[in-house]
Protein backbone atom coordinates (compact mmCIF):
# COMPACT_ATOMS: atom_id res chain seq x y z
CA UNK A 1 0.00 0.00 0.00
CA UNK A 2 1.22 3.41 -0.81
CA UNK A 3 1.29 4.92 2.60
CA UNK A 4 2.89 8.76 3.53
CA UNK A 5 4.65 7.10 6.78
CA UNK A 6 4.42 9.16 10.53
CA UNK A 7 1.58 11.42 11.34
CA UNK A 8 -1.03 12.03 9.34
CA UNK A 9 -1.08 15.21 7.36
CA UNK A 10 -3.88 17.27 7.32
CA UNK A 11 -6.61 17.13 4.50
CA UNK A 12 -7.45 19.41 2.12
CA UNK A 13 -5.31 21.89 -0.03
CA UNK A 14 -1.99 22.70 1.24
CA UNK A 15 -0.28 25.67 -0.93
CA UNK A 16 2.94 25.28 -2.00
CA UNK A 17 5.09 27.90 0.44
CA UNK A 18 3.71 25.36 3.08
CA UNK A 19 5.99 22.90 1.97
CA UNK A 20 8.80 24.18 -0.75
CA UNK A 21 11.32 26.26 1.80
CA UNK A 22 12.63 27.66 -1.34
CA UNK A 23 9.89 28.25 -3.31
CA UNK A 24 11.78 31.64 -4.49
CA UNK A 25 14.06 29.97 -6.66
CA UNK A 26 10.74 28.27 -8.62
CA UNK A 27 9.93 30.70 -11.77
CA UNK A 28 6.37 31.80 -12.20
CA UNK A 29 4.37 33.73 -14.88
CA UNK A 30 5.37 37.58 -15.55
CA UNK A 31 2.95 39.91 -13.91
CA UNK A 32 1.71 38.29 -11.37
CA UNK A 33 -0.95 40.59 -9.35
CA UNK A 34 -1.02 40.75 -5.77
CA UNK A 35 -3.96 39.07 -4.27
CA UNK A 36 -5.55 36.94 -6.94
CA UNK A 37 -2.19 36.08 -8.46
CA UNK A 38 -1.29 34.83 -12.11
CA UNK A 39 -4.50 34.91 -13.78
CA UNK A 40 -3.62 37.69 -16.69
CA UNK A 41 -3.53 35.50 -20.07
CA UNK A 42 -5.69 32.42 -18.22
CA UNK A 43 -9.11 30.93 -19.10
CA UNK A 44 -10.97 29.30 -16.60
CA UNK A 45 -12.14 26.81 -19.23
CA UNK A 46 -8.88 25.33 -19.98
CA UNK A 47 -6.18 25.22 -16.72
CA UNK A 48 -4.31 22.14 -18.38
CA UNK A 49 -3.76 23.66 -21.57
CA UNK A 50 -2.78 27.24 -19.75
CA UNK A 51 -0.55 25.07 -17.94
CA UNK A 52 0.97 23.45 -20.74
CA UNK A 53 1.98 27.11 -22.52
CA UNK A 54 3.27 28.22 -19.12
CA UNK A 55 5.13 25.59 -18.61
CA UNK A 56 6.73 25.56 -22.57
CA UNK A 57 8.00 29.29 -21.50
CA UNK A 58 9.24 28.50 -17.73
CA UNK A 59 10.67 25.24 -17.78
CA UNK A 60 10.45 22.07 -16.10
CA UNK A 61 9.67 23.40 -12.99
CA UNK A 62 7.31 26.22 -12.28
CA UNK A 63 4.75 27.59 -10.62
CA UNK A 64 1.01 29.31 -10.70
CA UNK A 65 -1.15 31.46 -7.57
CA UNK A 66 -4.52 31.76 -8.22
CA UNK A 67 -6.08 33.34 -5.18
CA UNK A 68 -4.14 32.01 -2.54
CA UNK A 69 -3.65 29.04 -4.18
CA UNK A 70 0.17 28.62 -5.15
CA UNK A 71 1.13 25.10 -7.04
CA UNK A 72 4.34 23.58 -7.94
CA UNK A 73 4.03 22.44 -11.60
CA UNK A 74 6.79 19.50 -13.12
CA UNK A 75 6.70 18.37 -16.59
CA UNK A 76 10.78 17.57 -17.34
CA UNK A 77 11.42 13.84 -17.69
CA UNK A 78 14.17 13.33 -15.12
CA UNK A 79 11.92 15.45 -12.15
CA UNK A 80 9.00 13.31 -13.37
CA UNK A 81 11.13 10.74 -12.93
CA UNK A 82 12.38 11.33 -9.40
CA UNK A 83 8.81 11.56 -8.51
CA UNK A 84 7.90 8.36 -9.78
CA UNK A 85 10.34 6.68 -7.09
CA UNK A 86 7.70 5.17 -4.62
CA UNK A 87 10.02 5.19 -1.59
CA UNK A 88 10.14 8.95 -1.64
CA UNK A 89 6.93 9.76 -3.02
CA UNK A 90 3.37 9.07 -2.82
CA UNK A 91 0.51 9.66 -4.54
CA UNK A 92 -1.14 12.93 -3.53
CA UNK A 93 -5.05 13.62 -3.41
CA UNK A 94 -5.69 16.86 -4.27
CA UNK A 95 -7.34 19.67 -6.62
CA UNK A 96 -10.01 17.96 -8.79
CA UNK A 97 -9.48 14.29 -7.17
CA UNK A 98 -10.21 15.56 -4.03
CA UNK A 99 -13.26 17.53 -5.21
CA UNK A 100 -14.43 14.23 -6.51
CA UNK A 101 -14.53 12.74 -2.52
CA UNK A 102 -18.45 13.47 -1.89
CA UNK A 103 -19.54 11.19 -4.67
CA UNK A 104 -16.36 8.96 -5.11
CA UNK A 105 -15.41 8.88 -1.12
CA UNK A 106 -12.74 6.16 -1.06
CA UNK A 107 -12.75 4.49 -3.85
CA UNK A 108 -9.60 3.48 -5.44
CA UNK A 109 -9.08 6.40 -7.56
CA UNK A 110 -10.06 8.97 -4.18
CA UNK A 111 -9.14 7.52 -1.31
CA UNK A 112 -6.16 8.86 0.63
CA UNK A 113 -3.34 6.86 0.81
CA UNK A 114 -3.97 6.27 4.70
CA UNK A 115 -7.74 4.82 4.17
CA UNK A 116 -7.74 0.97 4.44
CA UNK A 117 -10.69 0.69 1.68
CA UNK A 118 -7.88 1.35 -0.75
CA UNK A 119 -5.70 -1.52 -0.42
CA UNK A 120 -8.72 -4.13 0.80
CA UNK A 121 -10.40 -3.25 -2.70
CA UNK A 122 -7.20 -3.37 -4.84
CA UNK A 123 -6.40 -6.61 -3.58
CA UNK A 124 -9.88 -8.02 -4.11
CA UNK A 125 -10.42 -6.71 -7.40
CA UNK A 126 -7.34 -7.47 -8.61
CA UNK A 127 -8.06 -10.67 -9.73
CA UNK A 128 -10.90 -9.23 -12.07
CA UNK A 129 -8.18 -7.17 -14.66
CA UNK A 130 -6.24 -11.51 -14.70
CA UNK A 131 -5.62 -12.52 -18.29
CA UNK A 132 -8.40 -15.67 -17.40
CA UNK A 133 -10.85 -12.53 -16.40
CA UNK A 134 -10.28 -10.26 -19.44
CA UNK A 135 -10.90 -13.58 -21.70
CA UNK A 136 -14.37 -13.75 -20.29
CA UNK A 137 -14.56 -10.04 -20.67
CA UNK A 138 -13.91 -10.06 -24.45
CA UNK A 139 -17.10 -11.71 -26.03
CA UNK A 140 -19.43 -8.42 -24.18
CA UNK A 141 -16.35 -6.01 -26.04
CA UNK A 142 -17.46 -7.29 -28.85
CA UNK A 143 -20.99 -7.63 -28.43
CA UNK A 144 -21.16 -3.66 -27.36
CA UNK A 145 -18.78 -2.98 -30.40
CA UNK A 146 -21.45 -4.53 -32.56
CA UNK A 147 -23.82 -2.18 -31.38
CA UNK A 148 -21.79 0.63 -32.55
CA UNK A 149 -21.11 -0.25 -36.08
CA UNK A 150 -25.03 -1.31 -36.48
CA UNK A 151 -25.56 2.28 -35.48
CA UNK A 152 -22.47 4.18 -37.70
CA UNK A 153 -23.99 1.40 -40.68
CA UNK A 154 -26.98 3.25 -40.54
CA UNK A 155 -25.50 6.68 -40.56
CA UNK A 156 -23.34 5.81 -43.11
CA UNK A 157 -25.75 4.94 -45.24
CA UNK A 158 -27.97 7.95 -44.32
CA UNK A 159 -24.40 10.46 -45.47
CA UNK A 160 -24.48 11.60 -41.60
CA UNK A 161 -21.41 12.51 -40.10
CA UNK A 162 -20.97 10.76 -36.71
CA UNK A 163 -20.26 12.86 -33.24
CA UNK A 164 -16.85 10.84 -32.04
CA UNK A 165 -16.85 11.68 -28.67
CA UNK A 166 -20.62 10.51 -28.22
CA UNK A 167 -20.58 7.34 -29.60
CA UNK A 168 -17.49 6.66 -27.77
CA UNK A 169 -18.42 7.45 -24.55
CA UNK A 170 -21.84 5.37 -25.05
CA UNK A 171 -19.37 2.64 -26.23
CA UNK A 172 -17.06 3.08 -23.23
CA UNK A 173 -20.06 3.24 -20.74
CA UNK A 174 -21.76 -0.04 -22.15
CA UNK A 175 -18.81 -1.80 -21.98
CA UNK A 176 -17.66 -1.22 -18.44
CA UNK A 177 -21.40 -1.55 -16.97
CA UNK A 178 -21.91 -4.73 -18.74
CA UNK A 179 -18.73 -6.52 -18.16
CA UNK A 180 -17.78 -5.35 -14.63
CA UNK A 181 -22.46 -4.70 -13.23
CA UNK A 182 -23.96 -7.15 -15.56
CA UNK A 183 -25.95 -3.29 -16.40
CA UNK A 184 -26.98 -2.35 -19.57
CA UNK A 185 -27.60 1.40 -20.02
CA UNK A 186 -29.38 0.90 -22.98
CA UNK A 187 -26.91 3.84 -24.58
CA UNK A 188 -27.45 3.22 -28.67
CA UNK A 189 -30.85 3.06 -28.14
CA UNK A 190 -31.16 7.06 -26.68
CA UNK A 191 -31.12 9.42 -29.11
CA UNK A 192 -29.42 11.69 -25.79
CA UNK A 193 -27.08 10.93 -23.19
CA UNK A 194 -28.01 8.54 -20.91
CA UNK A 195 -28.68 10.80 -17.45
CA UNK A 196 -26.02 9.08 -16.22
CA UNK A 197 -23.44 10.56 -18.50
CA UNK A 198 -24.92 13.80 -17.73
CA UNK A 199 -24.40 13.17 -14.43
CA UNK A 200 -21.22 12.04 -14.37
CA UNK A 201 -20.02 14.87 -16.51
CA UNK A 202 -21.60 17.69 -14.45
CA UNK A 203 -19.24 16.77 -11.35
CA UNK A 204 -16.63 16.30 -13.41
CA UNK A 205 -16.96 20.09 -14.24
CA UNK A 206 -17.87 20.95 -11.30
CA UNK A 207 -14.75 19.45 -8.90
CA UNK A 208 -12.77 21.42 -11.86
CA UNK A 209 -14.73 24.70 -11.68
CA UNK A 210 -14.06 24.33 -7.52
CA UNK A 211 -10.09 24.58 -8.64
CA UNK A 212 -10.26 27.54 -10.38
CA UNK A 213 -12.68 29.65 -7.76
CA UNK A 214 -11.12 31.19 -4.81
CA UNK A 215 -13.00 29.21 -1.68
CA UNK A 216 -14.91 32.20 -0.18
CA UNK A 217 -16.34 33.05 -4.04
CA UNK A 218 -17.45 29.26 -4.99
CA UNK A 219 -20.89 29.20 -2.48
CA UNK A 220 -21.85 32.75 -4.16
CA UNK A 221 -20.64 32.28 -7.77
CA UNK A 222 -21.57 28.39 -8.04
CA UNK A 223 -24.82 28.26 -6.30
CA UNK A 224 -26.64 26.61 -8.59
CA UNK A 225 -24.40 24.68 -10.02
CA UNK A 226 -23.75 23.41 -6.35
CA UNK A 227 -27.42 22.16 -6.14
CA UNK A 228 -27.06 20.38 -9.75
CA UNK A 229 -23.80 18.90 -8.43
CA UNK A 230 -26.04 17.44 -5.60
CA UNK A 231 -28.60 16.59 -7.99
CA UNK A 232 -25.80 14.59 -9.91
CA UNK A 233 -24.22 13.12 -7.16
CA UNK A 234 -28.05 11.58 -5.98
CA UNK A 235 -28.50 10.38 -9.14
CA UNK A 236 -25.49 8.47 -9.24
CA UNK A 237 -26.04 6.76 -5.96
CA UNK A 238 -29.76 5.83 -6.63
CA UNK A 239 -28.19 4.66 -10.04
CA UNK A 240 -25.32 2.35 -8.29
CA UNK A 241 -27.58 1.05 -5.98
CA UNK A 242 -30.44 -0.20 -8.08
CA UNK A 243 -27.68 -2.15 -9.75
CA UNK A 244 -26.41 -3.44 -6.85
CA UNK A 245 -29.70 -4.51 -5.38
CA UNK A 246 -30.47 -5.80 -8.16
CA UNK A 247 -27.36 -8.26 -7.83
CA UNK A 248 -28.18 -9.34 -4.57
CA UNK A 249 -31.71 -10.42 -6.00
CA UNK A 250 -29.79 -12.27 -8.76
CA UNK A 251 -27.15 -14.58 -9.59
CA UNK A 252 -23.65 -13.82 -9.54
CA UNK A 253 -22.20 -13.24 -12.75
CA UNK A 254 -18.35 -13.93 -11.82
CA UNK A 255 -18.17 -10.33 -12.63
CA UNK A 256 -16.20 -6.89 -10.19
CA UNK A 257 -19.93 -6.49 -8.94
CA UNK A 258 -19.77 -10.34 -7.71
CA UNK A 259 -15.91 -9.59 -6.14
CA UNK A 260 -17.29 -6.55 -4.40
CA UNK A 261 -20.31 -8.74 -3.13
CA UNK A 262 -18.59 -11.98 -2.04
CA UNK A 263 -15.30 -11.69 -2.03
CA UNK A 264 -12.94 -11.47 1.45
CA UNK A 265 -9.67 -10.06 1.23
CA UNK A 266 -7.44 -13.12 0.82
CA UNK A 267 -5.04 -12.39 3.96
CA UNK A 268 -7.56 -10.64 6.66
CA UNK A 269 -11.04 -12.09 5.52
CA UNK A 270 -12.27 -8.56 5.13
CA UNK A 271 -15.14 -7.67 3.25
CA UNK A 272 -15.93 -4.27 1.20
CA UNK A 273 -18.72 -2.45 3.38
CA UNK A 274 -22.83 -1.49 1.62
CA UNK A 275 -20.96 1.94 0.93
CA UNK A 276 -17.46 1.20 -0.27
CA UNK A 277 -18.90 -0.94 -2.85
CA UNK A 278 -21.45 1.62 -4.13
CA UNK A 279 -17.81 4.05 -4.18
CA UNK A 280 -16.25 1.30 -6.54
CA UNK A 281 -18.78 0.74 -8.67
CA UNK A 282 -19.03 4.62 -9.07
CA UNK A 283 -15.24 4.93 -9.73
CA UNK A 284 -15.29 2.26 -12.17
CA UNK A 285 -18.50 3.09 -14.65
CA UNK A 286 -16.87 6.60 -14.36
CA UNK A 287 -13.36 6.49 -14.63
CA UNK A 288 -13.33 3.09 -16.59
CA UNK A 289 -15.16 4.95 -19.34
CA UNK A 290 -14.60 8.41 -18.95
CA UNK A 291 -11.05 8.15 -19.95
CA UNK A 292 -11.09 5.44 -22.61
CA UNK A 293 -13.60 7.25 -24.47
CA UNK A 294 -11.33 9.97 -24.65
CA UNK A 295 -8.67 8.42 -25.90
CA UNK A 296 -10.48 6.06 -28.69
CA UNK A 297 -11.58 9.91 -29.74
CA UNK A 298 -8.60 11.50 -30.39
CA UNK A 299 -7.17 7.89 -31.52
CA UNK A 300 -10.17 8.48 -34.64
CA UNK A 301 -9.33 11.94 -34.99
CA UNK A 302 -5.48 11.66 -35.37
CA UNK A 303 -6.06 8.66 -38.12
CA UNK A 304 -8.47 10.53 -40.14
CA UNK A 305 -6.22 13.06 -40.66
CA UNK A 306 -3.14 10.38 -41.45
CA UNK A 307 -4.52 8.41 -43.86
CA UNK A 308 -1.19 6.85 -44.44
CA UNK A 309 -1.26 5.64 -41.01
CA UNK A 310 -4.52 4.35 -41.11
CA UNK A 311 -3.94 2.62 -44.14
CA UNK A 312 -0.95 0.91 -42.32
CA UNK A 313 -2.76 0.12 -39.55
CA UNK A 314 -5.74 -1.46 -41.63
CA UNK A 315 -3.19 -3.81 -43.63
CA UNK A 316 -2.06 -4.86 -40.00
CA UNK A 317 -6.00 -5.34 -39.28
CA UNK A 318 -6.40 -7.61 -42.33
CA UNK A 319 -2.82 -9.53 -41.96
CA UNK A 320 -4.07 -10.47 -38.20
CA UNK A 321 -7.42 -10.95 -38.39
CA UNK A 322 -7.95 -11.94 -41.72
CA UNK A 323 -11.63 -13.26 -42.70
CA UNK A 324 -12.43 -14.04 -38.94
CA UNK A 325 -15.71 -12.70 -38.48
CA UNK A 326 -15.32 -12.28 -34.68
CA UNK A 327 -11.52 -11.89 -33.59
CA UNK A 328 -10.45 -13.64 -30.62
CA UNK A 329 -8.76 -12.48 -26.95
CA UNK A 330 -5.09 -13.39 -28.49
CA UNK A 331 -5.70 -11.55 -31.85
CA UNK A 332 -5.72 -8.27 -30.29
CA UNK A 333 -2.87 -8.31 -28.64
CA UNK A 334 -1.09 -9.01 -32.23
CA UNK A 335 -2.74 -5.81 -33.43
CA UNK A 336 0.91 -4.18 -32.65
CA UNK A 337 0.74 -1.17 -34.96
CA UNK A 338 -2.93 -0.80 -33.52
CA UNK A 339 -1.44 -0.71 -29.98
CA UNK A 340 1.14 2.01 -31.00
CA UNK A 341 -1.76 4.55 -32.87
CA UNK A 342 -3.41 4.38 -29.71
CA UNK A 343 -0.13 5.13 -27.02
CA UNK A 344 0.98 7.78 -29.42
CA UNK A 345 -2.72 9.44 -28.98
CA UNK A 346 -1.98 8.87 -25.11
CA UNK A 347 1.05 10.61 -25.26
CA UNK A 348 -0.23 13.25 -27.41
CA UNK A 349 -3.35 14.15 -25.07
CA UNK A 350 -3.34 11.57 -22.29
CA UNK A 351 -7.25 11.58 -21.26
CA UNK A 352 -5.91 12.01 -17.46
CA UNK A 353 -3.50 14.58 -18.30
CA UNK A 354 -1.96 15.10 -14.42
CA UNK A 355 -1.06 13.14 -11.39
CA UNK A 356 -0.21 14.37 -8.30
CA UNK A 357 2.82 13.23 -6.08
CA UNK A 358 3.80 14.22 -2.19
CA UNK A 359 6.65 13.72 -0.36
CA UNK A 360 6.78 10.80 2.22
CA UNK A 361 9.78 12.67 3.99
CA UNK A 362 11.85 15.76 3.87
CA UNK A 363 13.90 15.81 0.66
CA UNK A 364 15.31 17.48 -2.08
CA UNK A 365 14.07 17.17 -5.69
CA UNK A 366 16.49 17.37 -8.58
CA UNK A 367 19.21 18.35 -6.36
CA UNK A 368 18.21 21.93 -5.97
CA UNK A 369 14.58 22.11 -4.41
CA UNK A 370 14.15 21.51 -1.16
CA UNK A 371 10.49 19.63 -0.21
CA UNK A 372 9.06 19.30 3.16
CA UNK A 373 7.23 16.03 3.84
CA UNK A 374 3.81 16.70 2.16
CA UNK A 375 4.86 18.72 0.18
CA UNK A 376 3.24 18.43 -3.36
CA UNK A 377 3.59 18.74 -7.21
CA UNK A 378 1.33 18.44 -10.17
CA UNK A 379 3.06 15.99 -12.93
CA UNK A 380 1.69 17.45 -16.37
CA UNK A 381 1.57 14.40 -18.24
CA UNK A 382 0.24 15.77 -21.56
CA UNK A 383 4.00 18.53 -21.27
CA UNK A 384 6.11 14.98 -19.71
CA UNK A 385 4.64 13.44 -23.09
CA UNK A 386 5.96 16.50 -24.99
CA UNK A 387 9.69 16.74 -23.31
CA UNK A 388 11.76 17.43 -26.26
CA UNK A 389 15.10 15.81 -24.54
CA UNK A 390 13.01 12.51 -24.66
CA UNK A 391 10.74 12.78 -27.46
CA UNK A 392 12.75 14.99 -29.94
CA UNK A 393 12.23 18.30 -31.76
CA UNK A 394 8.97 17.13 -33.53
CA UNK A 395 7.62 15.96 -30.13
CA UNK A 396 4.34 17.65 -31.34
CA UNK A 397 4.01 15.44 -34.01
CA UNK A 398 1.81 12.50 -34.18
CA UNK A 399 3.91 9.30 -35.55
CA UNK A 400 3.28 6.02 -33.90
CA UNK A 401 6.41 4.65 -34.50
CA UNK A 402 8.13 6.29 -31.31
CA UNK A 403 6.78 2.99 -30.24
CA UNK A 404 7.89 0.34 -31.76
CA UNK A 405 10.03 -1.75 -29.76
CA UNK A 406 13.52 -0.32 -30.20
CA UNK A 407 12.67 3.24 -30.10
CA UNK A 408 10.64 2.11 -26.62
CA UNK A 409 13.67 0.26 -24.79
CA UNK A 410 15.91 3.60 -26.03
CA UNK A 411 14.05 5.87 -24.05
CA UNK A 412 14.67 6.47 -20.05
CA UNK A 413 11.99 5.24 -17.85
CA UNK A 414 9.13 7.33 -16.62
CA UNK A 415 8.21 9.47 -19.54
CA UNK A 416 4.76 7.75 -20.47
CA UNK A 417 2.29 7.69 -17.37
CA UNK A 418 -1.00 8.49 -19.25
CA UNK A 419 -2.03 5.98 -16.71
CA UNK A 420 -0.48 7.51 -13.53
CA UNK A 421 2.81 6.16 -12.00
CA UNK A 422 3.34 3.41 -8.56
CA UNK A 423 0.99 1.71 -6.34
CA UNK A 424 -1.77 4.05 -7.35
CA UNK A 425 -1.73 3.54 -10.83
CA UNK A 426 -5.00 2.73 -12.80
CA UNK A 427 -6.30 -1.05 -11.87
CA UNK A 428 -8.16 -1.14 -15.37
CA UNK A 429 -5.19 -0.01 -17.79
CA UNK A 430 -5.24 -3.45 -19.28
CA UNK A 431 -9.03 -3.64 -19.55
CA UNK A 432 -8.75 -0.34 -21.34
CA UNK A 433 -6.29 -0.99 -23.69
CA UNK A 434 -7.52 -4.43 -24.88
CA UNK A 435 -11.38 -2.48 -26.01
CA UNK A 436 -9.27 0.32 -27.26
CA UNK A 437 -7.34 -1.30 -29.59
CA UNK A 438 -9.78 -3.94 -30.43
CA UNK A 439 -12.47 -1.44 -31.19
CA UNK A 440 -10.12 0.47 -33.18
CA UNK A 441 -9.26 -2.40 -35.43
CA UNK A 442 -12.88 -3.11 -35.90
CA UNK A 443 -13.40 0.22 -37.12
CA UNK A 444 -10.46 0.55 -39.67
CA UNK A 445 -11.44 -2.90 -40.76
CA UNK A 446 -15.15 -1.38 -41.39
CA UNK A 447 -14.71 2.10 -43.01
CA UNK A 448 -12.45 4.68 -44.22
CA UNK A 449 -12.70 7.84 -41.93
CA UNK A 450 -12.64 11.24 -43.49
CA UNK A 451 -12.64 14.32 -41.59
CA UNK A 452 -14.76 17.38 -41.56
CA UNK A 453 -12.30 19.51 -43.79
CA UNK A 454 -12.42 23.08 -41.71
CA UNK A 455 -12.32 21.01 -38.37
CA UNK A 456 -9.29 21.69 -35.83
CA UNK A 457 -8.70 20.32 -32.93
CA UNK A 458 -10.06 21.53 -29.71
CA UNK A 459 -9.69 20.50 -26.18
CA UNK A 460 -12.52 20.39 -23.63
CA UNK A 461 -11.53 19.91 -19.98
CA UNK A 462 -13.47 18.58 -17.22
CA UNK A 463 -10.87 16.87 -15.11
CA UNK A 464 -10.40 14.45 -18.44
CA UNK A 465 -9.55 15.46 -21.84
CA UNK A 466 -11.77 15.39 -24.47
CA UNK A 467 -11.83 15.84 -28.56
CA UNK A 468 -14.93 19.54 -28.76
CA UNK A 469 -17.04 18.78 -31.78
CA UNK A 470 -15.31 16.04 -33.86
CA UNK A 471 -16.93 14.75 -36.20
CA UNK A 472 -16.22 12.39 -38.95
CA UNK A 473 -17.81 10.70 -42.18
CA UNK A 474 -17.55 7.66 -43.40
CA UNK A 475 -17.24 5.19 -46.01
CA UNK A 476 -16.83 1.82 -46.77
CA UNK A 477 -13.86 0.33 -47.51
CA UNK A 478 -13.63 -0.73 -50.99
CA UNK A 479 -12.11 -4.33 -50.11
CA UNK A 480 -13.20 -4.65 -46.48
CA UNK A 481 -13.69 -8.25 -45.29
CA UNK A 482 -17.19 -9.80 -45.76
CA UNK A 483 -17.89 -9.20 -41.94
CA UNK A 484 -16.42 -7.06 -39.17
CA UNK A 485 -17.20 -8.09 -36.62
CA UNK A 486 -19.92 -10.62 -37.55
CA UNK A 487 -22.48 -8.66 -39.88
CA UNK A 488 -22.65 -8.45 -42.98
CA UNK A 489 -21.20 -4.80 -44.44
CA UNK A 490 -24.20 -2.94 -45.84
CA UNK A 491 -23.54 -2.08 -49.20
CA UNK A 492 -24.17 1.23 -50.42
CA UNK A 493 -26.93 2.12 -53.28
CA UNK A 494 -24.41 2.83 -55.68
Amino acid sequence: MAETTGALLPKGFRSAELGWPELHRIPHPPYRIPVIGDVIGSNVRSPLQDSMRFGRQLGPIFRRRAFGKEIVFVWGAELAAELADEARFAKHVGLGVANLRPVAGDGLFTAYNHEPNWQLAHDVLAPGFSREAMEGYHPMMLAVAERLTDRWDRERAAGRAVDVPADMTKLTLETIARTGFGHDFGSFERSRPHPFVTAMVGTLTYAQRLNVLPAPLAPVVLRGATRRNAADMAYLNRTVDGVVAARRRSAGAGDLLDRMLETAHPGTGERLTPENIRRQVITFLVAGHETTSGALSFALHYLSRHPGIAARARTEVDRVWGDTPRPGYDQVAKLRYVRRILDESLRLWPTAPAFAREAREDTVLGGVHPMRRGAWTLVLTAMLHRDPDVWGADAEAFDPDRFDAPAVRSRPGHTFKPFGTGARACIGRQFALHEATLVLGLLLRRYELRPEPDYRLRIAERLTLMPEGLRLHLEERASAPESAPGRPVIRSAD
